[in-house]
């Protein structure tokens, strides 16, 4: 795969992404690279600057600089044009941007020379159903989350996978995550890490009324459909990769399945899956080495 015009995606308002990027500007057109940006407003940043809608028409590859946020609003504007994504990590954990500011050009030089290795990432559908019809879908590259909205009740809903009941459910809500999300909220809720080569679904309750409501990992073949149940004071939101498509009314279903295409990720050579989780999650280290108890002294 040639890359002869990438385009680089991040905030450039941010002075720690600002950075980075003036530096791969400088790089790739050192290269005789075709430098694009949709990082509009900054004219200190010597890229061909096009509008965000146009991006992934124009680029052989998109560069973004910042967090996993970022790398998510990326993969939504790579996914119109089936363009891979790379990601250089200047956010917090760093799962999907895994290469370092140090690594940086390195690595860049790397891939622009052939040698990376592609990932395909599993992308879900997402679609609200009022009234007969599909009103409201979306992407998400890491989950889709039925929650409570606006009030201290738990959420009641029931869920079906291929057509057939599972449970009802109360709480204060469900994760649906891909193995890409399963180390984002779903995470944090108590579910499974799924390795991205599965194809592969969790649902995962978001602290459940009953402990017996465990995580369940399911084929991505399946259908999964979700309807919140009548209850007073009931008020339930749907968002996708942390962005609301609207609320979900007792009427309403939410229907989540594979969308049928893959976001493609650039790694550079050496890429280890699981000595990010071991650097990201602190696996094998002591934590009484990070964390000394008060008590200690010199």
């Amino acid at each position: 795969m040639e890359f002869k015009t990438i385009a680089l995606h991040g905030r450039n308002a941010d002075p720690r992404v600002a950075e980075p990027m003036q530096v791969l500007v400088e790089h790739l057109q050192r290269a005789g690279i075709d430098v694009i940006t949709d990082a509009t407003g900054d004219d200190d940043l010597a890229a061909r600057q096009v509008t965000e809608q146009t991006v992934a028409k124009q680029s052989d590859m998109i560069i973004a600089v910042g967090g996993d946020g970022t790398m998510l609003h990326a993969a939504r504007i790579a996914l119109q044009h089936d363009v891979p994504l790379l990601g250089v990590n200047r956010g917090r954990l760093g799962f999907l941007a895994d290469i370092t500011p140090d690594e940086m050009l390195q690595s860049v030089d790397q891939v622009l020379a052939g040698d990376y290795y592609l990932e395909n990432r599993l992308l879900l559908l997402a679609e609200r159903h009022r009234d007969g019809a599909v009103d409201g879908t979306a992407f998400a590259l890491n989950d889709v989350v039925l929650q409570r909205r606006e009030t201290g009740r738990m959420v009641d809903f029931e869920t079906r996978i291929g057509g057939r009941l599972v449970n009802a459910h109360s709480g204060d809500g469900l994760i649906i995550a891909t193995p890409t999300g399963s180390t984002a909220y779903a995470l944090s809720c108590g579910g499974p890490i799924i390795e991205p080569a599965l194809d592969a679904l969790v649902l995962v309750p978001i602290c459940p009324h009953t402990l017996s409501d465990r995580p369940i990992v399911v084929p991505a073949s399946v259908q999964v459909e979700v309807k919140v149940l009548r209850r007073i004071d009931t008020k339930a939101e749907v968002t996708v990769d942390g962005h609301t498509i609207g609320d979900l009314l007792p009427e309403d279903r939410l229907i989540v399945r594979d969308a049928g295409h893959r976001v493609r990720l650039i790694h550079p050579p050496g890429y280890d899956y699981y000595e990010i989780l071991r650097s990201k999650l602190h696996w094998g280290r002591d934590s009484r080495q990070r964390n000394p108890a008060p008590y200690e002294t010199d």
